[in-house]
């Protein structure tokens, strides 16, 4: 589905990514996962687009998508989650949702919104209310409605439990695994690494730029390394 080859990429002068490889096969759920500042964002913005490689090159379903502009990439069947959800917050629950679908013009929408809604019920209540007026969860479940609202092939979501409650985080978490087993590729980032772990098939682990290692996530989570590094207490 989507392949990195030797990318480096970053702001001005500067590149945050330096020579990043990795693989998303079709229908697999893959994390990438590092500290704060390793260049994960990044690594989801180059792919979107909205950062493009100064090296390397990025495979989509085997075509070159380096320098395809954004709304293009979205319409090849790539949608992101952003960090910080970044909904509309003056915008109700239903136009952010129908905002996701601005690239299509098929007879379908209708039916992926009800789907959302079956999906978030919480989105069906709330669905004339101002997106700002929603809790973190809430806005969370909006984001990924948002993005599920473009039919994409690859979901790629950025730092999905960045400020959310324990239970909510469990509730993303199997609304993503749910949503990889329906059919959808994923690539997920997140500082989490245990729950990131947990749902994915494969991991790689981003430090300064660079990918520092990759493997199965049954692997990434019983070297010592990593449980060190990043993993923590289980408790």
């Amino acid at each position: 589905m989507l392949e990195l080859r030797n990318i480096s990429a970053g702001y001005g002068p500067v590149d945050v990514l330096e020579g990043v490889s990795l693989r998303v096969p079709t229908g697999a759920c893959v994390c990438l996962i590092g500290a704060n500042g390793a260049g994960k964002t990044t690594t989801l913005s180059a792919i979107c687009g909205l950062v493009v490689a100064s090296s390397g090159d990025l495979l989509l379903e085997g075509e070159s998508i380096r320098r395809v502009p954004t709304d293009s990439i979205v319409r090849r069947g790539v949608s992101l989650v952003p960090e910080g959800r970044r909904v509309v917050s003056n915008m109700s629950v239903e136009d952010n949702l129908l905002v996701g679908a601005y690239t299509r013009h098929d007879d379908q929408i209708g039916t992926d919104l009800e789907s959302v809604y079956r999906r978030f019920g919480r989105l069906r209540e709330r669905r004339k209310q101002f997106a700002g007026q929603m809790s973190g969860g809430e806005q969370q479940m909006l984001a990924i409605g948002r993005a599920l609202m473009a039919r994409p092939k690859l979901l790629l979501l950025d730092e999905p439990s960045m400020g959310l409650a324990p239970q909510i985080v469990n509730d993303i978490f199997r609304t993503i695994r749910e949503i990889n087993e329906a059919g959808t590729t994923v690539l997920l980032v997140e500082q989490n690494a245990r729950k990131a772990l947990s749902i994915a098939s494969y991991g790689y682990v981003l430090e300064s730029g660079m990918i520092k290692t990759e493997g199965t996530a049954r692997d990434l989570m019983t070297s010592p390394q990593i449980v060190s590094a990043y993993l923590g207490d289980a408790s």
